[in-house]
């Protein structure tokens, strides 16, 4: 029997990507020991999938870690506790931003919609569970009802990472965690960022504490995203990397950074000009992100960015794409990493 240890800092990234290759063993436990952690494997990893892990310091073992003992699933145990009819309306998935649950209630259940949250707050041991009713506005402000508790503003830990912020305000996905610890270690100690669209820190932050560039400039119009960024800062110590700027990104210095980063969903295209001349004259690098149709990925965006790097009098070469999630049937939130040279 094999297992991999890894330092806590790292475990989750690595368990994250030992599961997308398929090599832990479901049937038995994570083992923590001293300031490590101890991942069952199916089998001996060879050397090159050992490569994949080198800069995490991970180390094979020969270790037979326990069985789990299985116990039910939350929602399990939300349906033993839930006396209501029609319960096989009730909500399977969740989203928990620290200790905020929001929770999307189905019609045919609104008049038990309190009762609902509090059984689902007790069981996922939530301090609020608040039902979400879409976005709105310029700033895709969450719309919410608050069904059980009293306080939105909540602290989100992830990666080592702290992000403080108001649930009821701003936007924060779970679904997106698998790309912030990627990009936390995109970056160098050599290089200037840009964050065009900084939010409360979701890329700055993570740049900051594990890729430590010169500085980050982390531009927001949002004031009540401005004021988590700023705290947020604070918060991981990185107050000597990133940069906060309240204002818009189309005001940005020009001809800067070495690294842009795109992290925006709605009409990003528009933005392309001005993320070419924020870069320096030699070129450099562009995160772009953007929803599409799938049948139209990956080209249909590069297209996108190459047709506003041709009139920039640049020239541009696609590093990766990822898709990140589904944003809607049909349709994917997706990341494209691109060269950019004069």
């Amino acid at each position: 029997m094999f297992a991999l240890r890894v330092k806590k800092e790292f475990t989750e990234e690595v368990r994250k990507n030992l599961f997308k290759m398929g090599l832990v063993d479901k049937k038995r436990v994570f083992l923590k020991n001293g300031g490590y952690v101890e991942v069952p494997l199916i089998r001996k990893l060879e050397k090159d999938e050992m490569e994949l892990f080198k800069r995490q310091d991970a180390r094979l073992i020969n270790k037979k870690l326990s069985l789990k003992i299985f116990s039910k699933t939350p929602f399990e145990t939300i349906l033993e506790k839930t006396d209501i009819e029609n319960k096989s309306l009730l909500p399977k998935k969740w989203e928990i931003i620290g200790d905020v649950l929001i929770l999307k209630i189905p019609k045919g259940l609104e008049k038990h919609e309190k009762k609902i949250a509090k059984i689902y707050a007790d069981v996922l041991n939530a301090k609020t569970a608040v039902k979400d009713m879409g976005i709105t506005g310029r700033y895709r402000k969450p719309r919410i009802k608050i069904l059980y508790g009293s306080s939105t503003e909540t602290m989100h830990k992830e990666n080592r990472i702290k992000f403080r912020l108001d649930a009821s305000k701003l936007m924060f996905s779970s679904g997106n965690i698998d790309e912030r610890i990627r990009m936390a270690y995109v970056s160098n100690n050599n290089e200037i960022v840009v964050d065009m669209f900084a939010g409360i820190g979701y890329f700055s932050i993570p740049i900051a504490v594990y890729s430590k560039p010169k500085k980050i400039f982390a531009y927001e119009i949002n004031p009540d995203a401005y004021r988590y960024l700023c705290e947020n800062i604070k918060l991981n110590n990185v107050q000597n990397v990133v940069i906060p700027v309240f204002e818009d990104n189309r005001n940005a210095n020009e001809n800067i950074a070495d690294r842009v980063i795109m992290g925006y969903l709605k009409n990003t295209k528009d933005f392309l000009p001005k993320a070419f001349k924020i870069l320096k004259k030699s070129g450099g690098i562009i995160h772009y992100h953007e929803n599409y149709p799938n049948e139209l990925l990956p080209e249909e965006p590069f297209k996108n960015i190459k047709k506003a790097a041709e009139k920039q009098g640049k020239t541009v070469k696609l590093l990766g794409f990822r898709n990140i999630k589904s944003y809607s049937p049909g349709v994917s939130h997706v990341v494209l990493d691109v060269k950019v040279r004069s």
